[in-house]
């Protein structure tokens, strides 16, 4: 069992309209995103829920799932929980932005948890 936190790349490859909570409706342009997520009781656990079809929608990044692929998932083994940092770093890549601010962050101070990395070049 790996402790720590876990950056999946997400691919949606259409452009999607989603209801977040409280905080809105957004349009997700298709490209590639990253979602940063902590399991302190194990990485692989909560990996193999995000990649599983059939599941009961708890977090916003389920909703965003639906409509996306996972085609790489970054692992960092850490004690402690490293969601900000972690995105903090993604959002120093050229054309990184946060498209719905707070999207996963409620339990955290950082802008959120997920970070558009921009249009994939085919």
């Amino acid at each position: 069992m790996t402790r720590g936190s876990y950056q999946p790349a997400l691919h949606p490859q259409k452009a999607i309209v989603l209801q977040v909570g409280r905080r809105g409706t957004f349009f997700f342009p298709a490209g590639l995103y990253g979602y940063t997520g902590s399991a302190l009781n194990g990485v692989e656990g909560c990996l193999a829920r995000h990649r599983r079809q059939n599941k009961k929608i708890h977090w916003y990044i389920n909703d965003l799932l639906r409509h996306a692929q996972i085609p790489s998932v970054r692992v960092f083994p850490t004690p402690r929980k490293a969601e900000c940092t972690l995105n903090r770093e993604a959002l120093k890549q050229p054309g990184a932005q946060v498209i719905a601010k707070g999207f996963g962050s409620s339990d955290r101070r950082c802008a959120a948890h997920l970070v558009f990395l921009g249009q994939l070049r085919t």
